[in-house]
């Protein structure tokens, strides 16, 4: 019977229309408790604002655009999402990866999701400035460009007003801490909203 209800509990029921958040430790709630992620809050507002969505969060901290990419195709065809919220880069860049390699990946992941039927949230990201000037500004620029080309919403900057503040990061300087959440919602909140009625 325990094992009946988790498989209820953990599937989208049909009637809802779901968004799926494929991300890394951004969006994994990395350091906290999972209900303290900008996500769940995000379910949270949803219920509150009277939208029927129903959110699925597939991030994973450590996770890469390739990573994404090859789990993009099973989780849209197990979860049927209306709209995908794309939150990956940020870990490629910090290795170092080749700026092509990254944004090929992304383009890839946009168009798996545009196939899939499902409108796509690409969340900008920046990297810290001591990747350099020339490294950081084109990788940027991923994100940008990947929007345009594939014809899918930007979502800007995901961590504006909380990456440059020491009292929204844990300790390490990478990751926002629980007070941050609400911030990071508030800038995913302001892209997302007009896609909901579409």
């Amino acid at each position: 019977m325990g094992f009946i209800l988790l498989l209820l509990w953990g599937t989208p029921q049909a009637a809802q229309p779901v968004i799926l958040v494929l991300g890394d430790s951004l969006s994994s709630a990395y350091g906290m408790d999972r209900e303290q992620g900008w996500v769940q809050l995000m379910q949270s507002k949803l219920q509150q604002e009277d939208y029927p969505h129903q959110v699925v969060n597939a991030s994973i901290a450590g996770e890469t655009t390739a990573g994404g990419l090859a789990r993009i195709d099973s989780l849209l065809e197990r979860n049927q999402p209306q709209l995908v919220i794309v939150e990956l880069g940020g870990n490629d860049g910090l290795r170092g990866l080749t700026l092509s390699q990254i944004e090929q990946n992304v383009s890839a992941i946009t168009r798996r999701i545009v196939a899939a039927g499902a409108s796509t949230l690409l969340a900008e990201i920046y990297l810290p400035p001591n990747y350099g000037v020339a490294y950081t500004r084109q990788f940027r620029e991923i994100f940008n460009t990947v929007a345009d080309q594939e014809h899918v919403e930007l979502l800007p900057f995901l961590l504006a007003d909380v990456a440059t503040s020491a009292e929204y990061m844990q300790d390490d300087g990478v990751h926002p801490n629980t007070i941050a959440q609400p911030v990071i919602l508030d800038n995913v909140w302001r892209s997302l909203q007009p896609l909901l009625t579409e």
